[in-house]
């Protein structure tokens, strides 16, 4: 499997339309109907020339890259027509170089599948798919408020697997009533239509959805805590036994078969975010920016018209806050997070104290760099954007994608000799269920480094 160059970054495009919101959704997502005499609807070609324009003004702010991932999320990128997906790809080549091997993963619904839609895509330059399958009963289906039913997921992941290099597909489990017994012959059905990719997430009740409102009301019940955790540790057993191990909390698969693009969020690289309500991570003039764009579509469309972008925050991160975010994303990961390579971006360590305390509590663990090898490649962490080549520690835990993990670790020599408290820490057991509070304790914890 190709390895992508440490100086790739990543770009996500937001298509925010729906031909339904579910109940359970927190995503910027609409709904946009076609009204009689074909009024309504979404004006593709206005959003399409939005999206060129503002994928412009990013690429003037994050200077030359290789753009080693793509990602059309939503929303329903599916509803979208592979000529827009093809324009929109286009575009990004032209204006970042492109990795020859780069990952373009489009999700899609199983009810907006077809086949010649498909290898539409796959001629536009989709190499990867993501399917909402959600649930592989019909009943559960209809509860989440999907538009498919498990015979158009089926049909939609043979067409994905016969038309697709690599497809993945989500479900959602740890939903009202459902035992464990249920869940593991659902997931066991789901194992066996695999690829070499699967999303597992529990299901969250979020603020403002129709489902937090059933919940307040006592008229939706999930499990509580500890049935959570006995469905997440049956999931985990049922997955490493099919040999799709999770690398993320929520994300599992073979070695190598990682989603590239989602590993630069984790491993808190850079990233272009564009379209209504997207978020982005870019460094421009020396610094580390957050961006967020307007979530209305139509008003993000009409941002973009006036000023060239529908930006609304472009905002300067200091050193603490690019700790805690990174902080925050690297437990999320089965590799862990390296204490050198936050030093290196934050300038700040938690306490040996802090580490020791939740160690203890059986939170995390600390992982040994023993089988770490040393290696030069350019840093994914410079924050003057450059790709110059520094001496760094690379993680081989991940397989083929470990040059993801660039660790900037201080000299050379320290690589060749086990420190007396291994550098790498990760979550374990009912520490990846409370990842907030460890990263609270975790950050209260920070000491500046040299």
């Amino acid at each position: 499997m190709h390895t992508v160059d440490l100086g790739s970054f990543g770009v996500y495009v937001h298509w925010p339309f729906c031909a339904q919101k579910c109940p359970y959704c927190d995503f910027n997502s609409h709904v946009r109907p076609v009204l009689s005499g074909g009024r309504g609807g979404v004006d593709e070609a206005r959003f399409l020339a939005a999206f060129e324009r503002e994928l412009t003004y990013t690429a003037q702010l994050t200077g030359p890259r290789t753009v080693g991932s793509i990602f059309f999320g939503g929303g329903t990128p599916s509803l979208m027509s592979p000529a827009t997906v093809a324009a929109i790809i286009d575009r990004i080549a032209g204006l970042w170089t492109l990795d020859a091997h780069a990952e373009v993963t489009l999700e899609a619904n199983p009810s907006s599948v077809e086949a010649d839609r498909f290898r539409g895509y796959r001629a536009a330059g989709v190499n990867r798919v993501s399917l909402g399958v959600q649930s592989l009963r019909d009943e559960q289906l209809k509860r989440l408020g999907r538009l498919h039913s498990v015979a158009d997921a089926k049909k939609a992941l043979d067409i994905a697997r016969a038309t697709f290099e690599r497809f993945t597909f989500d479900l959602i489990y740890a939903r009202p009533g459902q035992s464990p017994v249920e869940w593991e012959v659902e997931l066991g059905e789901a194992l066996a239509m695999a690829g070499d990719h699967l999303s597992l997430y529990q299901l969250t009740i979020e603020p403002e959805t129709p489902f937090a409102a059933l919940h307040a009301a006592g008229k939706l019940v999930i499990p509580d805590a500890d049935a959570a955790l006995a469905l997440y540790d049956l999931t985990q057993g049922l997955t490493a036994a099919a040999g799709l191990p999770a690398y993320e909390i929520s994300n599992h698969a073979r070695p190598g078969q990682e989603s590239r693009h989602n590993l630069v969020y984790w491993r808190y690289g850079l990233y272009g975010g564009v379209g209504p309500g997207a978020h982005g991570r870019v460094s421009t003039s020396g610094q580390r920016h957050a961006t967020v764009a307007e979530k209305n579509p139509e008003r993000w469309a009409a941002l973009v018209e006036a000023q060239g972008h529908g930006l609304v925050e472009l905002t300067p991160l200091d050193r603490d806050e690019q700790a805690d975010e990174m902080l925050l994303m690297g437990l999320r990961l089965a590799e862990g997070l390296d204490l050198d390579r936050l030093a290196a971006i934050g300038g700040v360590r938690p306490s040996d104290a802090a580490i020791d305390h939740l160690t203890a509590l059986g939170m995390i663990e600390r992982l040994s760099r023993a089988d770490n090898a040393c290696s030069v490649g350019p840093s994914l962490d410079r924050t003057d954007g450059n790709s110059d080549h520094i001496t760094g520690c690379l993680s081989p835990r991940t397989g083929a994608s470990a040059d993801w993990a660039d660790v900037a670790c201080a000299p050379a020599k320290a690589c060749a000799s086990e420190a007396a408290r291994p550098p790498v820490i990760r979550a374990v057991g009912s520490g990846r269920f409370v990842l907030n509070e460890i990263v609270r304790q975790l950050s209260a914890s920070f000491e500046p480094v040299r």
